[in-house]
């Protein structure tokens, strides 16, 4: 019973024993991976681990997010996995996104992985609705994406009704025009078709390129509340920090550049932004739980990270990452080119084939009738000499009736003395005799032309003959030729600051030095291209006509009000980061 007792005892122990690992899973813009994890492990091993698998090095931007409760949180990277707010049931689910967004995309995303990714989430947003879009960029990013998908536009591969199962627009830009599917469908490929000639990856450029410059772009919003207690919105972007009103996420009231922040820091749900110029008054908010200022504050400290790692030289490892990217964009820059060569080349050949077995059908058809023509000649030919040799027998029987006339002639003569009657008869006889003899001889004269005639016709059937045989020679010895020459070349050959939790200060001289620099370089608006305005111009006056008014949100009233007045993005935050960061405190603490 003893020793019964003592197993028993070491399998309880065993199932109180701890396990050595977790499984977790992780959801990225593709697709699901899962992965066994070390109990000990922190939130950076995991990362890199994701980061590994991807071949992802662009690692800055990205973070590990996860649910909790009614909000979500971002995985620390120096603590423990486990030690951390996250979900206990396995396997624990994150989501690899990215955390931080670039100012300029086409300068700063280097990887086409991260390009790809970016891309991927981007999309996603938009067609969820969390980026305001309107609807003529929608129509424009949307054949940006199906160029990234299907590659360069081909009328007889890409037919009416090939987008019919993609989630190409947002359902609020289907529902504010009267326009079916096939509509929206002609418009989008009548974009595409205009790309030919651009990569995958170049297309993704364009799509974020052009997503940039949306209002919502990279921007995360928190309800806040002022000192007066009004309700606000919070933005935290790339570019600073924004005020909102609830109902306005597009158009910010007032507006917070890093370069202009000293220091930032929360204490429960109170949170404080020192201004650069210590004779600016602080400036507070409250926000709705301590776990949503941890996550706005995460925000803050990567976004004035990354503001000031773009105003600084290069890292070494990120100068190796570009000059890498170059040479790769270089060398499939250089393998385009040879493929677009050996495509041109083969099209010439196919069009070179197609003119040599067109020549040859006419040749052929050419030889087919100088074959009927000699065929008919022949057969004249046989038939003048027919009628030649008859019209000659019928004149020597007309020349032997006139002889034998002759004869009788003389007969006559010989006989005529035999009387008066006989003779007068034998005159009479004589005479119709002469004019019977007449008569033969212009009929046989007449015959022996006729038979010369013939003799010319046939003679000259027999020069066309030959003459058709001599062509027939020329077409047939030209053929071989023209297929001789052509075999050859005719188709192509095969071919320290410290961070805390509750605080984090930036160094003064940073702050001052970056603030010089960047007077320099304030952020403008950058117009968007001629020929990209002029699509979106165009393609906005296409579809005015079929909008229903009455089905506009308020993001989209708002959008079309800042349009008319010529406000955007960038313009929008350059006016607001003019006044003074006193003035702005003032009015942000009187909204």
């Amino acid at each position: 019973m003893a020793s019964a007792l003592a197993a028993k005892m070491g399998f309880n122990s065993l199932l109180r024993k701890p396990a050595r690992s977790f499984s977790v899973r992780i959801c990225t813009m593709e697709s699901d991976m899962e992965f066994s994890c070390e109990v000990k492990w922190k939130g950076k091993d995991l990362f890199d681990l994701v980061c590994r698998t991807l071949g992802l090095r662009e690692t800055w931007f990205f973070g590990l997010q996860y649910n909790i409760k009614d909000t979500v949180a971002w995985l620390k990277m120096e603590k423990k996995v486990l030690d951390q707010e996250v979900p206990k049931e396995e396997p624990i689910t994150f989501y690899f996104i990215a955390k931080f967004y670039p100012e300029n995309a086409e300068e700063e995303l280097v990887q086409d992985i991260t390009q790809h990714l970016f891309f991927l989430q981007v999309k996603k947003k938009i067609l969820e609705e969390e980026i305001h879009c309107p609807p003529e960029a929608s129509v424009l990013l949307a054949s940006y994406a199906v160029h990234a998908e299907y590659g360069d536009y081909d009328p007889d591969v890409h037919k009416p009704g090939f987008l019919a199962e993609e989630e190409l627009l947002p359902k609020r830009v289907i529902n504010l025009y009267q326009m079916t599917a096939e509509m929206w469908e002609e418009r989008i490929t009548a974009c595409y078709a205009e790309h030919r000639g651009r990569t995958r990856d170049e297309a993704e450029m364009e799509y974020l390129k052009i997503a940039q410059d949306l209002d919502m772009y990279g921007v995360n919003y928190f309800l806040i509340r002022n000192k007066k207690g009004t309700d606000l919105l919070l933005g935290v972007d790339a570019l600073g920090l924004h005020i909102y009103e609830p109902d306005n996420r597009l158009t910010p009231k007032c507006s917070f550049p890093w370069n202009e922040i000293r220091n930032i820091s929360y204490s429960d749900k109170e949170f404080t932004i020192k201004p650069l110029d210590k004779k600016t008054n602080v400036f507070k908010f409250n926000s709705s739980r301590l776990r949503v200022n941890k996550l706005i504050l995460q925000l803050c400290i990567g976004n004035h990270d990354l503001f000031m790692r773009r105003r600084r030289v290069d890292s070494l490892e990120v100068q190796q990452m570009k000059a890498q990217a170059r040479e790769e964009r270089a060398r499939k820059q250089v393998e385009r080119q040879r493929l677009q060569r050996e495509k041109q080349l083969r099209e010439e050949a196919e069009r070179a084939r197609d003119e040599l077995e067109r020549r040859l059908i006419q040749l052929q058809d050419e030889a087919h009738m100088a074959n009927e023509a000699l065929l008919r000649s022949e057969q004249t030919a046989d038939l003048l000499a027919e009628k030649a040799q008859i019209a000659e027998e019928e004149a020597k029987l007309l020349a032997q009736k006139a002889a034998e006339a002759e004869t009788e002639m003389q007969r006559i003569k010989v006989t005529a003395i035999r009387g008066q009657e006989e003779r007068r008869l034998m005159e009479q006889k004589m005479l119709e005799a002469e004019m019977l003899a007449l008569k033969m001889a212009e009929e046989s004269e007449r015959r022996a032309k006729e038979a010369e005639q013939l003799k010319q016709d046939l003679q000259e059937a027999r020069d066309s003959e030959r003459r058709a045989k001599n062509k027939l020679l020329e077409i047939t010895s030209r053929t071989v030729y023209t297929s001789t020459a052509a075999a050859p070349g005719g188709m192509p050959q095969e071919l320290s600051f410290s961070r805390e939790n509750l605080s984090f200060d930036f160094k003064d001289t940073d702050m001052k030095r970056l603030s010089m620099e960047i007077e320099k370089e304030k952020v403008e608006y950058m117009e968007k291209s001629k020929h990209l305005q002029e699509q979106l111009n165009e393609l906005k006056t296409e579809i005015e006509s079929l909008k229903l008014k009455e089905r506009e949100t308020s993001l989209d009233i708002i959008h079309n009000q800042n349009t008319e007045q010529g406000t955007s993005k960038q313009s929008n935050f350059k006016k607001l980061t003019l006044q003074s960061t006193k003035s702005r405190v003032a009015f942000f603490e009187e909204l």
